[in-house]
């Protein structure tokens, strides 16, 4: 991995390379939002308790990035759960260990607030996806169910 490579929250002026990751085939193939729209969700986001944007730069290059939402919960004891989200790494710098670091990144954070486990979703194609998951010792587990609902957004 570049030893240059920084981890950190996502700024506002991130967001326009932030989509271009997000435009990759394999995640939203070429169809992502517009910045108005991208800025609008990003503050909503920082609006959140636990919820944020962390984007990963390589000579202040944005070549990564991912979601990560803390969730308090009344169950298992009260010990919260983190959910990590969007995950992309530009194609140009696959293979370099910034996948690797930003899920560690994601882990450590959940550890950190006392998450009792750290969940994400991938679907059922990606399998390169699914093959970085297991080398990383994410554990597949049950079922991940989901409802396509009409668009909320106007």
């Amino acid at each position: 991995m570049n030893n240059s490579l920084t981890l950190r929250p996502a700024l506002e002026s991130d967001l326009p390379a932030v989509l271009r990751l997000y435009a990759q085939p394999d995640i939203d193939d070429g169809d992502v939002l517009a910045l108005p729209d991208a800025t609008r969700i990003w503050e909503r986001m920082a609006s959140y308790p636990n919820y944020t944007l962390y984007v990963a730069l390589v000579e202040e290059r944005v070549v990564g990035t991912f979601a990560l939402l803390i969730m308090d919960n009344l169950g298992h004891l009260g010990a919260p759960s983190a959910v990590v989200e969007d995950v992309a790494v530009d194609p140009a710098a696959h293979g370099q260990g910034i996948g690797k670091a930003l899920m560690r990144h994601a882990m450590a954070l959940a550890a950190e607030c006392g998450c009792y486990k750290l969940a994400l979703s991938s679907n059922l194609k990606r399998e390169k996806a699914h093959a970085f998951y297991d080398s990383l010792d994410f554990e597949r587990h049950g079922f991940s169910f989901r409802m396509v609902l009409p668009s909320a957004l106007p």
